[in-house]
């Protein structure tokens, strides 16, 4: 018997709305930037589409299978004409730097004031803002995004409202809850159910550091965003084998990784070229485990730590390698909006259009 759904729901943690039948919602799926929990789900959406191939982004073989780090703002980087959104969306993330932009140079300063004082808190509190401590704040700030996702998922999965997800409660809000034996006897391809149900309880078990089968906070985001957590790498490099290992040899071979083709269009032979110049590094003609990990997490340069760096070179006027309040203070444009640099800002922009 079921007593929650009539079907499993893994679109929950796919990002496909509910309301929307999970066979009608590819390009939510697809859409996604971060590594979602049942990539056996992104693939069956995939080949279900196979007639209609996207662009090479889209595949499994492509960037919605690759992590790469967010930028820290899309606006550009450009302190010389005095435009310092880059390091407004950096320093405070994009949606509180939104905030700031509508705020007086007053209470644009008083903010960053009080955001001075957590910072230094936070780290050794000795009255002065490290470079860790300021790099760790940026740090903090960027990965606004992703508590903010855990905290909506939150209360569908703790459905005891205990402060922890238990294994079971994250399986029945996500598959449906079934009696012993009877575990998807009810849904179309049972068996891809399965195995993504195996898939994910392996998962939950590497984000359970603590082996209690209750996770966490912290151990839900690493559920749910593997490719933040270095303890998580294991298993978002096996779960992309077992995808695309169709012979079950523990490599990625060309034409697992392409499917073959009478006609081959212009991108495949790309891809076919990106595997043998980039991604086959040894030159074998086949991916093994720490191939497949440096195309899916690929090194990435520290961007918060370069912007700190940044920051501080630009604020440290007596050259001691360390930020008082007040030299931040001193700065504070660069480090925040306010209706007036925007004004600047605007300024600017009119007279490079005259």
């Amino acid at each position: 018997m079921i007593s929650f759904w009539p079907r499993p729901r893994p679109e929950l943690r796919l990002g496909i709305a509910p309301c929307l039948p999970l066979e009608s919602s590819p390009l939510a799926a697809l859409g996604l930037m971060m590594w979602r929990p049942s990539l056996l789900l992104l693939l069956l959406l995939l080949r279900r589409g196979a007639q209609g191939k996207p662009s090479p982004d889209a595949g499994p073989h492509g960037q919605g299978r690759v992590h790469h780090a967010a930028p820290l703002s899309e606006a550009t980087h450009d302190d010389a004409h005095g435009n310092f959104q880059y390091d407004h969306e950096a320093f405070l993330g994009r949606e509180v730097a939104k905030e700031f932009d509508q705020l007086t140079p007053e209470e644009s300063q008083a903010r960053l004031g009080r955001i001075v004082d957590r910072m230094d808190r936070a780290g050794d509190g000795d009255g002065w803002v490290s470079l860790a401590e300021l790099r760790a704040w940026i740090a903090h700030t960027q990965q606004r995004h992703i508590r903010d996702s855990v905290s909506a998922a939150w209360n569908t999965y703790d459905t005891d409202r205990d402060g922890r997800v238990g294994w079971e409660e994250l399986r029945n809000a996500t598959y449906g809850h079934y009696e012993p034996g009877e575990e998807f006897h009810d849904v179309e391809d049972a068996e891809t159910y399965k195995k993504m149900l195996t898939r994910d309880e392996r998962r939950f078990r590497v984000a359970d550091q603590d082996g209690d089968s209750m996770a966490t906070r912290e151990e839900l985001t690493a559920f749910l965003h593997p490719e933040e957590f270095p303890h998580m790498r294991d298993i978002v490099i096996a779960e992309t084998l077992e995808d695309l290992d169709k012979n079950k040899d523990g490599y990625v071979q060309v034409d697992e990784y392409i499917e073959p083709g009478e006609e081959e269009p212009a991108w495949v032979q790309t891809e076919r070229e990106q595997f043998r110049d980039f991604r086959d590094l040894n030159k074998d003609g086949k991916l093994d485990g720490s191939e497949v990990g440096h195309w899916v997490l690929p090194p990435a340069q520290d961007q918060p730590l370069v912007e700190a760096n940044h920051l501080l070179h630009e604020s440290d006027t007596d050259k001691d390698g360390r930020l008082s309040k007040a030299e931040i203070l001193g700065n504070w444009n660069m480090f925040v909006g306010s209706q007036a640099t925007n004004y600047g800002e605007d300024l600017t922009r009119h007279h490079d259009e005259l």
